[in-house]
């Protein structure tokens, strides 16, 4: 049967890396929400919260915004 979650039941693979790059940062989620806004990503802080805890899907787009704005490379946000 067909599954759209990871293997630990998380809506994305990529939440718990976007939380470890946030704290590294030292910048909070509404911070992280605010950079990608500026970046030109329409998020919230609610948004972060739900993705760092895999309770929201996380698109090919936002994917990149929360590449480029945390400085690192797409697959380090999916490993």
């Amino acid at each position: 049967m067909f599954t759209n979650k990871a293997a630990d039941g998380a809506n994305n693979i990529c939440g718990k890396n976007v939380a470890l790059l946030r704290k590294k940062a030292g910048i909070s989620q509404r911070q992280l929400a605010d950079a990608l806004q500026l970046a030109g990503l329409d998020v919230d802080k609610n948004a972060i919260q739900r993705i760092e805890a895999g309770k929201r899907f996380v698109t090919d787009i936002e994917l990149t915004y929360l590449a480029k704005v945390l400085h690192v490379s797409i697959a380090a946000l999916t490993e």
